[in-house]
């Protein structure tokens, strides 16, 4: 029997110490990832300490300045996780940061907790290589913002995946829960957005099923919007987009393995889709949109 107990949370069920969206080692019961989600108002900011953790901060909607280790770096933002990739910043271990909004907004905070403590950095929206993964209705867009291969971090991997109303992404359904040659264990967190359509608020799916006997998450969750699915192991995918609604996820990894790298492993059962892909275009609807080509005044 499928049970979400633990893995979906609905928007709002994890808030705590202000944050709409507090997950942690400690409350998911893991040892590397974090995600928190941060509403303001216009004018309102809010300082945290790193800890022993990396961060990664993201504006879903709005902009904000970011100040860490004696520098401010302006996030530019955007006004949707629909209507753009967006600039970003990142902050060490063993900081405070102050996050300023003057017009207001909301703003992921991605991290993992790790070892070496790098340099405060400003991301440009125009350095995020847009990836256009999959084919047919299986065609996604990935925003490689915080990818191991794009920007340097410790072990912190993140990443936006917007799949179009109808799609499939996350497909065929694959694993990163153990060492081992072309695998690397992360744990996951999913964090959703569903496009509103005709004034009505959107929702769609997530599959997680148990990758072998260790393996306990079992998950069939409807999702909508701040929803998030935590995958400590097991096969994860499809997530589905419904007809007339477009899907949005933040993906945020991190785990043990020595080498900072996403190496998953296709369910066998599976896994022969992804030989498909070659003879079908890529859905025409994307990209929904590109990084800019350059970022005014820096």
């Amino acid at each position: 029997m499928v049970s979400n107990k633990g893995f979906h949370l609905a928007d709002g069920e994890s808030a705590r110490d202000g944050y709409r969206t507090f997950v942690d080692p400690a409350t998911a019961g893991w040892g590397y990832s974090s995600l928190r989600v941060l509403e303001l108002s216009a004018g309102e900011s809010r300082a945290f300490d790193t800890g022993d953790s990396e961060w990664i901060v993201l504006p879903l909607n709005g902009s904000c300045s970011v100040t860490c280790d004696g520098e401010t770096f302006e996030l530019a933002g955007r006004t949707s996780v629909f209507g753009g990739v967006t600039d970003f910043s990142y902050a060490p271990r063993d900081a405070q940061v102050r996050i300023s909004s003057p017009a207001g907004g909301r703003f992921a905070l991605t991290g993992a907790r790790c070892e070496n403590r790098l340099p405060a950095r400003y991301g440009p929206a125009s350095g995020v290589p847009v990836e256009l993964r999959g084919a047919g209705q299986a065609s996604r867009q990935v925003n490689n913002f915080g990818a191991a291969h794009v920007f340097e971090a410790d072990r912190l991997i993140a990443v936006e995946v917007l799949t179009p109303a109808g799609n499939w992404s996350s497909f065929p359904p694959h694993k990163h829960d153990e060492d081992r040659e072309g695998e690397s264990r992360l744990e996951e967190i999913y964090y959703f957005e569903i496009a509103d359509s005709h004034g009505t608020p959107g929702v769609g799916y997530q599959r997680v099923y148990p990758s072998g006997p260790d393996s306990a998450t079992d998950v069939l969750a409807e999702v909508r919007s701040g929803d998030v699915v935590l995958i400590p192991d097991g096969w994860h995918g499809p997530s589905m987009a419904v007809p007339g609604y477009d899907m949005y996820y933040l993906n945020v990894m991190a785990g043990p393995s020595p080498d900072r790298a996403w190496l998953i492993c296709d369910d066998p059962a599976h896994a022969w889709v992804r030989g498909t892909w070659a003879d079908q275009p890529v859905d025409a609807r994307l990209p929904l949109y590109q990084a800019p080509s350059e970022v005014e005044g820096r």
